[in-house]
């Protein structure tokens, strides 16, 4: 058995913001140092599928990270971090579970699909607003449409959106493990935590925009029930929206500029539902945002290597569909590939998102109803990165195109 510290691994300076702009080709050149394992200045990274599949799944050994991530952040004691430690991700394994098992009808395929007539409303409406345009910004159009639909969904006036589209951004930005960024963060968590307090005042105090139930409303009921304390509801509202936010914008983004590279795929999506849920599953295993870290609860063993307890872990993913050990050309970014191993961008195990499928809808929705109207669409300037720890993704994407008629009725995803 050999101790970590005594491997000879790859340094993967993730850290630096050259890294962000091509990570596959950094992971490919540590891969053929070591087949699975690489250190960086603020943990070791899993680099292979196979590797990353199997310690993320191993819920009993590892635990989630953000009390590492709040000391790498300088953050204890912070607002943020009392955050980070009281939200569903943070809060003990058994309160975990307890909060998913309360949630979990809320966020089934069949709940995620009555909210796809919402989503096509809400992008339909952003697309009359900023198609005639003829150009844009991609990235800061289509971050308007996840947090209009939450605001939706939860029966919150869109007229909040300016409000906390800033928040959120900033939000999203959370585990770039960069400790001058915390003032930024502690600022945008007040913000949400004002909003959810007022947003939650005036719904008990009578005021509904529709007169069905909504998510909220069952928040409220299980508040009442005692099934949910006030700050897990706020925390549990603010992490529906900064969660909701940040995987449908970047996403869409990433697919985007990935498919103005490939007119004939986009030209698909338009008229065949069915392939843009091809096409969203096949963006997120070619490039997704996510990386997970994780603490090790105990020392452990796997493949000789022995991990001591507390080492910080980080899964990447984002990363992990590109590898050729697992995935059979895994740099041809290909709709209709064969179904072998699939892509994590959504976890795995106990932590696995509870809002995926609200995700896939909204991707799936949006892209169709974006490809009917924005007709063959085109890079015109240049591209930045998010920063790689974290939640990864572009930072702009200029585009031009030719705006299609308004007229045309998306199709129905049905479901």
């Amino acid at each position: 058995m050999q101790p970590i510290t005594d491997l000879s691994l790859p340094q993967l300076a993730i850290e630096d913001p050259k890294f962000a702009e091509d990570p596959f080709a950094r992971f490919t050149a540590a891969r053929r140092q070591h087949p699975w394992l690489a250190r960086s200045s603020f943990g070791y990274i899993i680099t292979e599928y196979a590797a990353i599949k199997d310690l993320l799944g191993m819920d009993d050994k590892l635990r989630v990270a953000q009390e590492g991530v709040l000391e790498l952040m300088n953050a204890r004691g912070s607002k943020w971090g009392k955050f980070q430690l009281g939200s569903i991700n943070g809060i003990a394994a058994d309160r975990h579970k307890s909060l998913r098992d309360l949630l979990a009808p809320m966020f089934t395929p069949r709940a995620a699909n009555q909210h796809r007539g919402l989503m096509r409303q809400v992008v339909s409406r952003l697309l009359d607003e900023w198609a005639p345009r003829g150009r844009f910004d991609f990235e800061e159009f289509v971050s308007y449409f996840p947090v209009t639909v939450i605001c939706g969904m939860i029966g919150a006036s869109p007229e909040v959106v300016p409000k906390l589209r800033s928040s959120l951004e900033t939000l999203g930005l959370s585990f770039n493990l960069i400790p001058d960024f915390l003032p930024n963060l502690e600022q945008a968590i007040e913000v949400m935590e004002e909003f959810i307090a007022e947003l939650v005042a005036a719904r008990r105090a009578g005021h509904h925009l529709a007169e069905q139930p909504d998510l909220l409303d069952a928040l409220i009921a299980a508040n009442d029930s005692g099934g949910l304390t006030i700050v897990e509801m706020s925390n549990l509202l603010i992490f529906l929206f900064v969660a909701g936010y940040d995987t449908s914008k970047n996403v869409l983004t990433m697919i985007m500029y990935e498919l103005i590279k490939r007119p004939e795929i986009y030209a698909r999506c338009k008229e065949d539902p069915a392939y843009c849920r091809n096409v969203v599953e096949e963006g997120l295993r070619y490039q997704n945002p996510a990386t997970i870290p994780r603490l090790a609860n105990e020392a452990l063993s796997y493949r000789g290597v022995l991990i001591p307890k507390d080492t910080m872990l980080f899964f990447p993913v984002s990363m992990a569909t590109r590898d050729p050990s697992a995935i059979p050309s895994p740099d041809e970014f290909d709709p209709e590939r064969p179904q072998g191993n699939r892509h994590m961008a959504f976890g795995r195990g106990i932590h696995m998102c509870l809002g995926q499928f609200i995700a896939r809808a909204q991707i799936e929705e949006g892209l169709h109803v974006i490809a009917r109207r924005l007709a063959n669409p085109k890079l015109v300037g240049e591209i930045g990165h998010r920063p790689f720890p974290g939640v990864w993704g572009l930072r702009g994407l200029p585009i031009e195109f030719t705006p299609a008629p308004a007229s045309e009725s998306p199709l129905d995803f049905g479901g």
